[in-house]
């Protein structure tokens, strides 16, 4: 079995749906796919590279898949879901306002980087979004070189200052089995 660790985010709401509601609506299609599913708190963070947006709502998810998926073939799968809750890439503005953007983040052993996909994400590691909620759930059977080097990534976002704007607003506790995030 390959670790796959997906970013979801949404900053923009969809078919009256909210950005809360739409990672939720991501969650339930994404733990379809995924053996061992687990799911991170839920964090609002600043926007980067393009400012000028709402904030975003981000969180990690987490799970298996067999030796013979392909990533090129489980980023398709991913494409459908987004498609489903909102997302339209030709329509964009790129890293602007989006109902719905999951990125591949890991995926077992793989090392890509083409036009279409890169593995590891190329950004992980200047992305307290994704570091922060990704190592609250990283198993701790986790290979020790990869927690370190996204602990160390971490640690130096955070001495750089720029940790300030990821705060928690859901706890992974209260996510996991509810129908709305929010609680209501």
């Amino acid at each position: 079995m390959q670790l796959v660790v997906l970013g979801l985010g949404s900053n923009k709401e969809f078919n009256g749906f909210s950005c809360l509601e739409l990672l939720q609506k991501a969650c339930d299609k994404l733990s379809k796919l995924l053996a061992n599913f687990t799911i991170s708190s839920v964090y609002k963070t600043k926007a980067m590279y393009y400012e000028d947006q709402q904030d975003f709502h981000n969180m990690v998810v987490l799970g298996y898949v067999d030796d013979s998926v392909n990533p090129y073939a489980f980023l398709e799968r991913i494409h459908e879901i987004e498609a489903l809750y909102g997302r339209n890439r030709a329509l964009e503005i790129r890293f602007g306002p989006r109902s719905l953007d999951i990125d591949i983040e890991l995926f077992g052993n793989w090392k890509i980087q083409d036009d279409i996909l890169e593995i590891p994400h190329v950004r992980i590691k200047e992305r307290a979004f994704v570091l922060i909620p990704l190592l609250e759930i990283l198993p701790e059977s986790a290979d020790e070189n990869i927690r370190k080097d996204l602990c160390d990534a971490l640690h130096t976002l955070e001495v750089n200052g720029c940790t300030k704007d990821v705060e928690k607003i859901f706890l992974k506790a209260a996510c996991n089995g509810t129908k709305n995030y929010s609680g209501s």
